[in-house]
């Protein structure tokens, strides 16, 4: 691991310098210029054609090419995603294709995929209509066959009937029988097809009602589903055959079937014509499944050419828009015959700019060169941050707040060590932090692999957190250690404890038989202090009393971190003026209190520091008694208290007069001009004569009022607010305690290998699920937002914007 690449240097603290360059292309250089510029990935372009629609740009017409490429891919995506085929992200040797080839190969390949899918749909309904066919033919001469069956079995059963039974009545029966016209019996028609189950039982009840009841339908069920020739989807279906008399009923039993999806087909009667025709459309069947496999096959084979070569052609393809996306942001100078463009650049790159613009020259061959020069900026530049895969993350969490304004104190570099330092506080326990560090060490090993594979959300955001999540992790480890805590166990890890029990009276967790009788633990809290009741009042102390000193040091380089943005780079001149008054009154109190804290820490004294600081305020002038932790304190907290109080007014009265008067001086000089220039933009600000509005004092005096109430409010609220390291960090210790002491060493006293098994699952869910996971995210919150609300608002205004270059390196699968 190299340093220089892996950990924050003094390039984070500060954007880095830049300047606004105008670039004067002609018009044969513009898109090789624009190409080696994407390449590089240091310059970002001005729309200086924003008043134009995308229609009526310059390049509207490539761009229009661009786009129907772009869905010419898409497309093929999408066939290749339906027949389960992925593009290929190895790199294919090949030659390099034109653009204009590409386009030509793309159309011949569109048109002959859309072919094959048209014959492959035709030939599948064909096959699937045969299928049907073939079904409503064996189910339907399973009809006819049985009925014939039963009528030649009653037509024997009558005429045995007939011979042995004879009577007076039956020879006349016989003959009105014998003598009956057969050209005058009725002939019944009918139709056969299939129709969706679900839909069966309404189709039978509207055929019923559509012919009042002069149908008869006989249904079957098909066991395996049936793929529709119409839809091509998988659908459950019957066999049905309805009998009807006259052309009428016909019509309108066909209208029915079409209403309902019904297919219908036609049948024969004739047991010999079935067979055939079965026979035959086997046949089909047969030679159509060859057909279809064949094209399947070639299909396949196009779409994995294709996916050979997708992702190259689709770079092509989104670089080649991006170019012309760039292009149409330059003006067009039509008598010069070039192209301006205008846009910002790190000062640190410029060589590079001119070394590329120069290549694209040198390609083409031109005799005329692009012309660079830098402009005079009047608005603010964007924000640029050099980062590496260290310090990347930690950047992203402090720009989800707001993007630092051009040359503001970054609060990346600071984020990079309080951060994780604040989570670990609240997450202070050795075994968890060990664990958080071996899940985020696979995800660092294992880097290069994840980098290239699509990673669900969750996944993807522990992945590109993995290097803050090792930093919680190892300030995990660290605070575990200090407080003495392993999965809420502590281990005598530095030695033996200092103190032991003087009898039995201290085995109820009191502290009385408590004594000394050895040195000091060297590092952490003692594990005696763990298990018994001196444990709730020392380390709720510690942590407590840790708390306030990490927000009170941290509020206080917020606002030194204020006055530096103001008085080396001129973003706010008046902040300067609001220096010491908030320096006084967050630390005449706050600031106090820290001390008290660690004085007690040091002497070991008993002091309330609740009453001390209470009675600071209501009787000042009291004695302290046995509250006073050293001498002069009394006389020490009357001054502080008074500096405090004058602090107040020293934040509200100057400011408002000290820019009254500034506007006047400089309204006096408005009459006169300096005739040098200057580099430096407050200068340019306050040597301005125009721009400037009507001063209202009554409307600043408000204003500086409202900011006055708000840092004093604020200085109370923010102290308490850091309270929450201490709140998280004893709902981690409890939770993690209830678990051991509950659920594991419960399960231990059963002397039962079964309920211990159950025990130690139950136990490694409830820690993975609650403490390593829930716990880590509340932990991970509450950190962001002491940095958010209580660090950066005290220096850190954030409403800038990112420089965002035009690079080639930056296309993502997402922008078409």
């Amino acid at each position: 691991m190299v340093v220089g690449e892996c950990w924050p240097t003094m390039d984070l603290l500060r954007s880095e310098p830049m300047q606004l360059v105008q670039l004067i292309i002609p018009i044969e250089l513009a898109h090789r210029s624009i190409t080696y510029l994407g390449e590089l990935g240091q310059f970002q372009f001005k729309d200086l054609n924003a008043e134009k629609s995308p229609f009526q740009r310059t390049y509207a017409a490539q761009m229009k090419r661009c786009g129907e490429m772009a869905r010419k891919l898409r497309f093929f995506r999408e066939q290749m995603s339906k027949a389960g085929l992925f593009p290929s992200t190895k790199s294919v040797t090949s030659d390099d294709i034109d653009f204009d080839n590409l386009e030509v190969k793309l159309g011949e390949l569109e048109a002959e995929l859309i072919e094959m899918n048209a014959n492959d749909e035709k030939l599948q309904e064909t096959y699937n209509e045969l299928l049907e066919y073939k079904l409503v033919m064996q189910k339907a001469g399973e009809f006819f066959s049985s009925a014939q069956g039963r009528a030649a079995a009653q037509q024997r059963e009558l005429e045995a009937h007939h011979s042995g039974e004879g009577s007076i009545d039956s020879p006349l029966l016989l003959e009105q029988e014998m003598i009956t016209d057969p050209l005058k019996q009725v002939k019944l028609g009918f139709v056969s097809g299939l129709v969706p189950r679900e839909k069966s039982m309404a189709f039978e009840r509207i055929l019923f009602r559509a012919t009042r009841g002069n149908v008869f339908l006989k249904q079957s069920v098909v066991e395996d589903s049936v793929t529709d020739p119409v839809s091509g989807e998988k659908v459950e279906k019957n066999v049905f055959v309805v009998f009807y008399s006259g052309e009428r009923a016909k019509n309108k039993i066909l209208k029915i079937c079409d209403a309902f999806g019904a297919n219908h087909y036609p049948f024969t009667e004739d047991l010999g014509k079935q067979f055939q025709a079965i026979t035959d459309v086997s046949g089909r069947l047969s030679e159509l499944k060859t057909t279809i496999d064949v094209g399947q096959v070639h299909r396949s084979n196009l779409l994995r050419t294709i996916g050979y070569q997708f992702e190259r052609w689709n770079f092509l393809v989104k670089k080649e828009k991006s170019i012309y996306h760039t292009l149409n942001m330059l003006s067009i100078d039509v008598t010069k015959k070039c192209l301006v463009a205008e846009g910002w650049c790190p000062v640190s790159a410029t060589n590079q700019i001119q070394n590329a613009l120069q290549w694209a020259t040198a390609d083409t061959n031109s005799q005329i060169g692009t012309i660079i020069q830098v402009l005079q900026a009047k608005e603010s530049p964007p924000t640029y941050f050099r980062t590496n895969k260290f310090t990347c993350a930690f950047q992203e969490i402090v720009d989800a707040y707001g993007v630092a304004k051009y040359q503001e104190a970054n609060p990346g570099v600071y984020t990079v060590v309080t951060f994780p330092f604040l989570f670990a506080v609240m997450f202070g326990d050795w075994g968890h932090g060990i664990c958080l560090l071996l899940a985020t060490l696979y995800f660092i090993i294992m880097e290069k692999k994840f980098s290239f594979q699509k990673l669900g959300d969750i996944v993807e955001m522990t992945f590109g957190g993995r290097y803050v999540i090792m930093m919680m992790a190892l300030f995990s480890i660290y605070t575990g250690l200090i407080y003495n805590e392993f999965f809420s166990v502590p281990f005598e890890l530095f030695g033996p404890s200092a103190y032991d029990c003087s009898d039995l009276s201290c085995r109820d967790a009191s502290t009385t038989g408590l004594i000394k009788v050895r040195a000091t633990y060297p590092f952490g809290v003692d594990p005696k202090w763990h298990g018994t009741r001196s444990e709730l009042p020392f380390l709720n102390s510690l942590k407590m009393k840790m708390s306030i000193l990490l927000g009170v040091a941290q509020m206080n380089l917020g606002i030194v971190l204020s006055y530096f943005n103001a008085k080396f780079f001129g973003n706010d001149v008046n902040i300067r003026h609001q220096f010491v008054p908030q320096m006084i009154f967050l630390n005449s109190l706050f600031g106090y209190l820290s001390l008290l804290i660690i004085v007690k820490w040091c002497t070991g004294s008993k002091a309330d520091l609740y009453h001390v600081m209470i009675y600071m305020f209501l009787s000042p002038t009291d004695d302290l008694g046995e509250n006073q932790l050293f001498f002069g304190q009394k006389f020490l907290q009357i001054v502080l208290l008074l500096l405090a109080l004058v602090a107040v007014p020293w934040m509200l009265f100057p400011k408002p007069f000290l820019l009254k008067k500034q506007h006047e001086e400089r309204h006096q000089g408005q009459s006169y001009g300096r005739l040098d220039s200057t580099d430096d933009p407050l200068e340019m600000e306050l040597h301005d004569p125009h721009g400037h509005d009507e001063f209202e004092f009554s409307e600043v005096f408000v204003h500086q009022l409202i900011h006055t109430i708000e840092f004093v409010l604020g200085a109370v609220s923010n102290t308490a607010s850091y309270l929450r390291l201490w709140a998280l960090s004893l709902a981690h210790s409890e939770l993690s305690s209830v678990f051991f002491d509950k659920v594991l060493l419960l399960a231990w006293g059963f002397n039962n290998v079964i309920i211990l098994i159950i025990g130690i699952i139950v136990f490694i869910c409830a820690t993975v699920g609650v403490l390593l996971v829930m716990e880590t995210l509340s932990a991970f919150l509450h950190a962001l937002r002491l940095h958010w609300v209580e660090f950066q608002n005290k220096f850190y205004e954030g409403d800038g914007y990112k420089f965002c270059p035009f690079s080639f390196a930056l296309l993502s699968e997402e922008d078409e």
